[in-house]
């Protein structure tokens, strides 16, 4: 199983990486770094599990703080915030890469998600993988509004998991959507629970997490 987590902090760059790290008692020489959404921080309880989760199966794992986050503890990002919050993705990727000598995946919940994949249109070859929770597909009740333009873009193998009941994107919406990435995707829903996935009660909250886990270990085979 995975060790306590330890405070991580990289302030040689800028904007810098803050979070905490994971590391597996049995490491399989691969990372994965994941974030949070537009309300939550690095301590979110998807992420606490996930990481987890992850670390059981032998991956050192980065929870990081988004740098929209360490300048305000409290808010949603503001748009003039993405393209810092990309540039910290990409130095938590930097930094990963210093502690594992395998594959390195980035991800994130919502807002995190859609960061790491606009990200990753812009340099494809920056990870080996997407983890994306609750992909924010378009505001709630504007379908419209899709945020998609940059998926043809996208070439690493990405898992989506998205609540049935999520308004940000239907599971239709989210599989049409999906359409429009040339690499292998695998979409993975839950059924009955919106934008947070259910994460409340701890027992489900890991069952979960270790659900996504053997999703994404499949999409990468």
């Amino acid at each position: 199983m995975a060790s306590n987590a330890e405070s991580f902090a990289d302030t040689s760059c800028d904007p810098p990486v803050r979070g905490f790290l994971h590391r597996a008692s049995k490491p399989n020489g691969d990372g994965l770094v994941f974030t949070h959404g537009a309300g939550g921080n690095s301590r979110a309880p998807l992420l606490v599990d996930l990481a987890e989760a992850f670390a059981g199966a032998g991956f050192t794992v980065l929870r990081c703080d988004l740098p929209f986050r360490q300048s305000r503890p409290y808010g949603p990002p503001r748009p003039s915030d993405a393209e810092r919050d990309r540039q910290g993705l990409k130095h938590a990727v930097a930094a990963m890469r210093k502690l594992v000598a395998g594959r390195v995946f980035l991800g994130g919940q919502s807002y995190g998600g859609r960061q790491a994949t606009m990200l990753c249109a812009e340099e494809p070859s920056l990870v080996g993988g997407l983890l994306l929770t609750s992909y924010p597909l378009h505001p709630p009740g504007k379908p419209e509004r899709l945020r998609t333009k940059h998926f043809p873009n996208l070439r690493n193998p990405a898992l989506f998991v998205q609540g049935t009941r999520d308004p940000f994107g239907s599971i239709e919406e989210v599989q049409k959507g999906l359409r429009l990435i040339p690499a292998n995707t695998k979409l993975m829903p839950i059924e009955g629970v919106g934008h947070d996935l259910g994460f409340k009660g701890k027992s489900k909250r890991e069952d979960l997490a270790s659900s996504m886990l053997a999703a994404f270990q499949q999409l990468l085979l």
